[in-house]
């Protein structure tokens, strides 16, 4: 099931604010609220607040464990711009463009929940045999370098 929170005309750029929901699209909910409180942007405040209240209608209205919920989309979509004036040199004015977004948080449980600590590491082989036969060649007819470094005091 999903469950979908909005927060409309959020004071911040869309731009500035798409930055934090790369971050956290696709994580588990409680791991992506704990993220955002590590997050030194304007926009992390914002978004948890957006994700909190998402969280709280999964339990509320459709009485889903936060556990199990997954960040299936965070989007960022632009809101009206406020336009204002500023003065400049010689008494003419400048544009002053405030930008509002509008920030879309859509949770599901039907995406299991599967972290790096849970995933199962694919072996890396390191044998020497699965090289090339080329640079096994090319390595044993290289010339032996010696480095020798000497040291010269300067007398006065």
């Amino acid at each position: 099931m999903q469950v979908i929170a909005t927060h409309r005309y959020a004071k911040i750029s869309a731009f500035k604010a798409r930055e934090v929901t790369r971050e956290i699209q696709g994580l588990p909910a409680i791991d992506a609220l704990q993220q955002l409180a590590f997050i030194p942007k304007k926009a992390a405040p914002l978004i948890a607040k957006t994700l909190k209240s998402a969280i709280a209608n999964a339990e509320h209205n459709n009485n889903i464990r936060p556990e199990l919920l997954v960040i299936k989309e965070a989007v960022i979509g632009e809101a009206p711009t406020i336009k204002r004036m500023r003065p400049k040199a010689r008494g003419s004015s400048g544009p002053v463009r405030k930008r509002n977004s509008h920030i879309r948080i859509v949770l599901t449980d039907e995406v299991p929940i599967v972290r790096r600590a849970d995933k199962p590491k694919s072996p890396r082989s390191t044998k020497s045999s699965d090289k090339p036969k080329v640079m096994k060649e090319a390595a044993s007819s290289a010339p032996a370098v010696e480095v020798v470094t000497e040291t010269v005091e300067i007398k006065d």
